[in-house]
């Protein structure tokens, strides 16, 4: 055994922080996972924080932290793809726009008009379809109120 009971010794260097992972045993031969976290404080001083797992909770601390990550990775995916959802109607709506914009002026939108208006009276209809004008604007959606 080497400096304090301590059997491996593996470390993760990050920007601001460290993490040691120690594999010690104690003085009753017990073997347990020490995971130190070390934080740059003020360029001088050091955070540290430990935790320990002993060798029996092992099994159960690794398949809680197994579950967490895999928690992390589907959140990470459903953003990603809520992401490019929003970005596809995002973009979809700027082409609307743009479309719109192309009747930006009053003649020409007028022009269009009576262009679907001379298409829609060209079409045969029976007199029994047709709705008189009372003044409702419909758009065209059928909304179903089913009763209990």
């Amino acid at each position: 055994m080497s400096v304090r009971g301590e059997l491996f010794t593996t470390q993760v260097v990050l920007d601001n922080r460290s993490y040691f992972f120690n594999v010690k045993e104690n003085r009753t031969g017990d073997v347990f996972l020490q995971v130190v976290e070390s934080k740059n404080k003020d360029g001088s001083n050091f955070d540290r924080h430990a935790i320990v797992i002993f060798e029996e909770d092992m099994q159960k601390f690794f398949k809680g932290l197994e579950t967490s990550l895999q928690f992390i990775e589907k959140d990470k995916k459903e953003k990603k793809k809520k992401a490019a959802e929003k970005k596809a109607a995002r973009q979809a709506y700027n082409e609307k726009m743009k479309l719109g914009s192309k009747f930006s002026d009053a003649s020409s939108k007028k022009t269009a008009m009576k262009k679907v208006q001379s298409k829609r009276s060209a079409k045969p209809s029976d007199t029994s379809d047709e709705r008189k004008p009372d003044g409702i604007k419909r758009s065209g959606k059928v909304i179903v109120v089913k009763k209990s």
